[in-house]
């Protein structure tokens, strides 16, 4: 492990912060309030990520004197130190090729594969005034949701922190009561369709096969 400490990096938050919540914007491209409060409540976990990450490792602080008690081998304050799980559970190699993190990277990949397939099935059906349910809308209803909830879950397990544990259940109910606003505008706006649509089709979790 580098005893090295690896914090103050400010720029590196700043850019790293950008880089995700540019990548998802141009996959999201929010339009409605609807759309920007989803869109700022995800990037608002990843500012606080990256703000511990590289800028100030508050968790790490708090936590200190439990942790050297535990693991007194350990500098805390070191960048590696910084992905808790693979230390907590022993893992004592490079913590970027330990399994949390190589989980995070599954995770958060499919996150942004789904966030992308998702949109180009969207955009095509407002494009279209019809309702999505092709693609991956044709297994599940919020695919959008689903992403940022798996990207942001792969994030907590590659570099957890007090914060963003706080904030992953507080977004994810968010999401759902977007996901249930969304779903009472679109009965309003497609009647029977969409009804049919929703008895046929799981809101967050996709079925094992398409028949119903």
């Amino acid at each position: 492990m580098n005893a090295a400490p690896a914090y103050g990096l400010w720029s590196l938050v700043v850019i790293d912060s950008a880089v995700f919540i540019i990548f998802a914007f141009s996959f999201t491209k929010p339009k409605t309030p609807r759309d920007w409060r989803s869109f700022g409540a995800f990037s608002a976990f990843i500012v606080a990520l990256f703000a511990e990450m590289y800028g100030f490792p508050l968790t790490i602080y708090l936590l200190s004197g439990w942790l050297q008690s535990r693991y007194p081998n350990v500098n805390w304050f070191s960048h590696d130190a910084g992905h808790l799980l693979e230390e907590l559970f022993g893992w004592r190699v490079n913590p970027h090729f330990g399994p949390f993190h190589l989980a995070s990277f599954v995770l958060i990949g499919g996150g942004f594969i789904l966030l992308s397939s998702a949109w180009r099935v969207l955009y095509q059906a407002q494009r279209e005034h019809r309702l999505a349910t092709t693609g991956v809308y044709a297994r599940i209803r919020h695919p959008q949701y689903d992403a940022f909830m798996l990207i942001m879950f792969g994030f907590l397990l590659q570099w957890p922190t007090l914060l963003t544990l706080l904030m992953f259940p507080v977004l994810v109910w968010m999401y759902v009561r977007l996901a249930r606003s969304e779903e009472r505008d679109a009965l309003a706006e497609f009647g029977d369709e969409y009804s049919r649509y929703a008895q046929q089709t799981p809101a967050f979790f996709p079925r094992m096969s398409l028949k119903h």
